[in-house]
């Protein structure tokens, strides 16, 4: 352990010496002529020995080995003594926090527990942390005490620390420790202490759990939250003119809404009315009156009043279709036409909420022959005599004479074609004849024979 500078070829006797205290020494070992004898008999019989160097080798250490020792050199013109301070380090038995508070209140100074480092020499330091960052006493919101207390019987230190500390709302779930770090050795750590932190309500909001949009017929939960620890756990719900109280639990359900729900609504602490929150609630509802609607008919040449009435919550998109086509507006009738017959549709939009009204318009009326008229065919065989018709329901069609090839177009919009060939051999007058429900109409046209016509042809070229 020791040694000391002198030449060796100078050195007679070598002595190892300790302070028992109280001015007394004891002898451990000497050596001369490059004999070594040992004179310990007391405590360190057997655990000294001395290298070649002449260095004291000391085993089994112990605290109480930390003393003065002392080797003299006797050499051939001098006597020299050269005193050396052992000092014994020992690392803490363990560190640990016990009599830790479950809980702690915002503001108030409270113990939070003790942390003990056993059996260290020198006496640990104990450093407090929280969230891996050291405190420090600043006399106000923490507050550290340490002691030492020494074992009689070992002379081994424990330190003992105490922390008061004063909590802040955002010390919840915060992780505090202590640690240690000895002269020699690793850093200790203890284990983690996670607390309580309780405080008054400081804050209250009301949650409206709802459908969006919300709308008549919808269930509508009111959801008072409230930041005290612990958390509250009765609650007054102002329903507008009705004050409802909750107890374990913090929402209340409104079913089956209606416009009439709609306004303000409030939540407030049960042991606090003052501490309160509020929310507007608004239900969405859209209501619609299409008039006429159904399967009107009416009779050509009337007019119509079409009337939409809209009773909603908010802003309205009104489209309308005719037969399943968009229509740019909204059908006026002020003289009704057979054209106007169909299926007309409403759609009203307010936000997401969508309603549909239709009506089925038939226009009725006896038939017009609007055109009787005649052609001749290319090759010059035969005529077409063609009746145009208009009415509804569609018009039964019937001609003076037998014709062949009969032709009818589709009945569309109350019109309708018909078409007959004939080959006249002589002039004639023929007639078309319709007739529905409502009435009936006729009309005449001269048809001359198609052999005179060729007799005038072939005049014509001569």
């Amino acid at each position: 352990l020791f040694l000391f500078p002198m030449k060796a070829e100078d050195i007679l006797i070598t002595k190892w010496k300790y302070d028992k205290g109280d001015g007394l020494s004891g002898d451990l070992l000497v050596k001369k002529n490059q004999n070594v004898l040992i004179s310990a008999t007391d405590e360190y019989k057997g655990r000294v020995s001395m290298a070649a160097n002449s260095s004291l080798l000391l085993s089994a250490a112990r605290l109480t080995d930390q003393r003065t020792f002392t080797c003299m050199v006797v050499a051939s013109a001098d006597i020299r003594e050269f005193p050396v301070n052992v000092v014994i380090y020992k690392t803490p038995a363990s560190l640990e926090i016990s009599d830790n508070a479950q809980e702690l209140e915002i503001g108030k100074l409270t113990k939070l527990g003790k942390c003990v480092a056993k059996d260290a020499n020198p006496a640990a330091n104990i450093t407090w942390l929280k969230n891996n960052t050291p405190l420090v006493a600043d006399g106000k919101g923490i507050s550290i005490k340490a002691s030492v207390l020494v074992d009689p019987v070992t002379g081994l230190s424990s330190t003992s620390s105490i922390l008061e500390y004063s909590a802040k709302k955002e010390d919840t779930d915060a992780e505090f420790t202590c640690s240690t770090q000895h002269t020699v050795g690793a850093e200790l750590v203890s284990a983690p202490v996670t607390l309580t932190i309780t405080y008054t309500t400081e804050n209250i909001g009301l949650q409206v759990i709802a459908q969006d949009p919300l709308k008549e017929g919808d269930n509508v939960t009111l959801k008072c939250v409230a930041d005290g620890n612990p958390a509250p756990t009765a609650f007054n719900f102002h329903l507008k003119e009705e004050l409802v109280k909750v107890e374990n639990a913090d929402t209340y359900t409104i079913t089956n809404v209606s416009r009439n729900t709609t306004g303000v609504y409030k939540c407030s602490l049960v042991d606090d009315p003052t501490m309160e929150a509020s929310k507007d609630i608004t239900v969405n509802y859209l209501d619609i009156n299409l008039s006429p609607s159904g399967n009107i008919v009416k009779s050509a040449g009337e007019a119509m009043d079409l009337t939409l009435q809209i009773d909603s919550s908010g802003n309205n998109k009104v489209s309308w279709t005719k037969d399943n086509v968009k229509l740019d507006k909204k059908p006026k009738f002020t003289k009704l036409t057979y054209a106007d017959s169909g299926v007309y549709e409403c759609e009203v939009t307010n936000g997401a909420l969508s309603l549909k009204a239709s009506l089925k318009l038939a226009v009725q009326g006896a038939p017009v022959i609007r055109q009787l008229s005649k052609l001749r065919s290319e090759d010059g065989k035969h005529k077409v005599l063609i009746c145009d018709v208009e009415g509804s329901p569609k018009p039964a069609v019937s001609w003076s004479i037998n014709g062949t090839s009969l032709d009818e177009s589709p009945f569309l919009n109350g019109k309708i074609k018909h078409k007959i060939t004939v080959v006249p051999s002589a002039n004639l007058t023929v007639s078309c004849m319709v007739s529905n429900e409502f009435g009936s109409d006729s009309r005449t046209i001269n048809v001359s024979s198609l052999f005179e016509e060729v007799r005038m042809d072939k005049q014509g070229k001569l």
